[in-house]
């Protein structure tokens, strides 16, 4: 019965060894073609040549530092701005009462629904309208949306309306209730909100590429494209430019894995 049970234990530890590299294959094949001069693309894991000139190249004369900062800015100002509006249309939806409420909720949240290719011309028209084409406004603007209130209604729900009445009984006015109060109690589904919107951010490359015509406004997405030449490409120049860009949302997850878990958990708890 022990043989039986420790033979069980090795596969399943196989099977997931298994997994472990086969997730971790392309990241290990883009960062060593990174380091090499490669014109053609094949299963090449030699050690030989390996060297920084793509990077150095990349950063020399594509300008992606100018490019790096753009979607930093983007990204963050993305994050604020949707965890801002998503956690005050939120805490409305949850806490308050008013005529229509849910409906007006429903509706809102059927916009999900709505594939983000047809509205990208509407979009355009209203970004010019508005005078802001060629700016960080439009670019993070459109990625505020139904899907943040959504997440944090869903904890909220599960806050106690005491809590809240309490503060309220000692003084708390509404700003201070929620500022004091609610946020807190939220951080871990902020934390979620704020990870979603900075990948989703992050990687866009459809909306930038119609919205932003000065290449002064280029994010990284539409940089990476630029390194792909019209008769011959460099390989290892490409996944230097996608190295760079796919750190950041790496190293973000890490640091809030832990938040992020539990706001994802703890969002599901009702609804």
């Amino acid at each position: 019965m022990r043989k039986k049970s420790s033979f069980s234990t090795i596969f399943i530890a196989l099977i997931l060894l298994l997994l472990v590299v086969t997730a971790l294959f392309p990241f290990v094949y883009m960062l060593l073609t990174s380091l090499k001069q490669s014109y053609s693309l094949g299963l090449d894991f030699s050690l030989l040549g390996l060297n920084f000139k793509n990077y150095n190249t990349v950063f020399k004369n594509f300008d992606f530092a100018r490019y790096f900062m753009n979607s930093a800015i983007v990204a963050m100002l993305a994050c604020f701005f949707n965890c801002l509006i998503s956690s005050l249309a939120a805490y409305g939806f949850a806490k308050k009462s008013f005529v229509g409420k849910e409906v007006i909720f429903w509706i809102y949240l059927a916009t999900l629904m709505i594939p983000s290719q047809v509205i990208l011309v509407p979009m355009t028209l209203i970004i010019r309208k508005l005078h802001i084409a060629n700016t960080y406004a439009a670019l993070f603007l459109p990625l505020v949306n139904a899907f943040g209130v959504f997440l944090i209604k869903q904890f909220l729900e599960s806050l106690p309306n005491d809590l809240l009445e309490a503060a309220r009984m000692d003084g708390c006015g509404e700003f201070s209730v929620f500022i004091r109060i609610v946020i807190p109690l939220i951080k871990p589904a902020l934390v979620s909100l704020t990870v979603f919107t900075f990948i989703t951010s992050w990687n866009s490359f459809i909306w930038p590429l119609i919205s932003i015509t000065n290449q002064n406004m280029n994010t990284l997405t539409l940089a990476l494209s630029s390194l792909q030449g019209n008769y011959a490409t460099n390989y290892g120049l490409v996944m230097a430019g996608a190295t760079l860009t796919f750190l950041p949302p790496f190293f973000l997850y890490l640091v809030l894995q832990k938040q992020f878990v539990e706001g994802i958990a703890l969002s599901g708890i009702k609804g």
